[in-house]
């Protein structure tokens, strides 16, 4: 358990947090591309680390993100208009370009230069893999851009999407970096005692610490069949990446190499924005759209199961729609959607944050407590002027999770080295 100081430290993320600071000090997701799909377009509401931004692309493509207030009366600049690389504020028509620069005052003297002293505040974005980037920290200690593998894919071997979570981000991240829940949360056939997540309900999990984060395995005992593991990688702050054996097609399972995971962007104190993303292992297959769709829609994300917003229609005001003759004879929740089972029991946890304090932690548990004591090894790094561990993008270029299974004996270190090293 945490002790309570630590828990806030670590659960509260606004500007002056000390949680905060460190999520400053790395490129971080603020929207899908798609949601700026054109020049000139509809400007949009962003919330990240408990600020209200506004972001727009220009006549020239270029996004900009800043500070969702006109600094001359606070209106919201949403209600801008997106027009001649700038954001017009409609409320007296003062205009700002992608650096937060003020541009135009139109209903000040035409003599005045009093523009020229507006700005403001702005942060820095950059455009990749279908997700607009950004740098919220001190300018001088900015990090280069990103570079994981599923970056560097080309975009039909690669699939990104978001979806809005209403919990505290460290809930959502320790069930993301948690793997024995998926033999119980996740088992969707209770009837099929064969499943390799049944056979073995309590895998033995190890840890190694990495300059980026730490790799860990998940080692299940099939006895005569060997070790089924699954190799993950957590790449701070908030990034796991996870082998993913098999494809879905028409709703079964099917052999089909690929790496998933899911990065964990605060909102604020209380909302987190979770973008997911899944790439083909095999430089030689690419996905097809009917992967994709049956992909997203085996987790609870296909189109029939999204609202506006990105926000699930299966929510906690409907009770996530839980079917309980269905978790009677066939799955263990009685919930559809394996991400969607997860924001049930992650946004019903204790509000606004989990008290730590009162937990009691297994073995099980192993990635959690390895998870928490980086974080706040980050914060005491970035409070004693240090950069955090994994800011260096070089550092996490070159890794992936994997499922594969491995005879007694052979080490997971030794026997998943390859499959744990980029290919892209």
């Amino acid at each position: 358990m945490l002790k309570k100081e630590d828990n806030e430290k670590l659960c509260l993320i606004g500007p002056e947090t000390p949680m905060g600071q460190v999520f400053r000090r790395y490129w971080i997701p603020a929207l899908l591309s798609e949601e700026l799909s054109e020049p000139d377009g509809a400007p949009v509401k962003v919330r990240l680390l408990g600020e209200d931004l506004v972001a727009f692309r220009d006549t020239n493509g270029t996004v900009g993100l800043m500070d969702a207030y006109c600094p001359h009366r606070r209106a919201h600049l949403f209600w801008g208009r997106n027009e001649e690389c700038g954001l017009r504020c409609v409320y007296h028509g003062w205009k700002f370009d992608t650096t937060g620069q003020c541009v135009d005052t139109p209903n000040e003297p035409a003599t005045s230069d009093f523009k020229h002293s507006v700005k403001l505040t702005s942060y820095p974005t950059w455009e990749k893999a279908g997700i607009i980037w950004t740098y919220m920290g001190p300018k001088e200690l900015q990090p280069d851009y990103p570079d994981y593998e599923w970056l560097r894919t080309p975009d039909n071997y690669r699939h990104v999407s978001k979806t809005y979570e209403h919990c505290n981000w460290l809930q959502a991240l320790e069930g993301g970096i948690d793997t024995s829940h998926s033999s119980f949360a996740h088992n969707n056939n209770i009837a099929d005692k064969n499943a390799l997540r049944s056979r073995s309900t309590a895998p033995k999990l190890e840890v190694v610490k990495t300059p980026y984060g730490f790799k860990y395995a998940g080692i299940r005992d099939l006895k005569e069949d060997g070790n089924y593991i699954r190799g993950y990688q957590f790449i701070m702050p908030a990034q796991q990446m996870r082998g993913a054996m098999t494809r879905w097609t028409d709703g079964k399972r099917e052999e089909f190499p690929s790496i998933a995971g899911h990065l964990w962007v605060p909102i604020d104190d209380s909302n987190v924005w979770v973008f997911n993303f899944i790439y083909s292992a095999d430089v030689e297959i690419p996905f097809t759209k009917e992967f994709v769709l049956d992909h997203e829609t085996a987790f609870g994300r296909g189109s029939e199961d999204v609202l506006p917003g990105y926000r699930l229609k299966r929510n906690a005001s409907n009770d996530f729609l839980i079917d309980r003759e269905v978790q009677r004879t066939q799955t263990f929740t009685g919930i559809a959607g394996i991400n969607t089972q997860d924001y049930a029991l992650q946004e019903t946890m204790e509000q606004p944050f989990c008290d730590r304090t009162k937990e009691k932690l297994g073995t099980a548990d192993t990635a959690i407590i390895a998870a928490r004591q980086m974080l706040l090894e980050a914060i005491r790094d970035v409070e004693a002027g240090k950069m955090p561990r994994g800011s260096d993008p070089s550092t996490s270029r070159s890794v992936r999770g994997c499922d594969r299974f491995l005879p007694k004996g052979v080490d997971w270190k030794e026997g998943l080295m390859e499959d744990m090293s980029a290919k892209f």
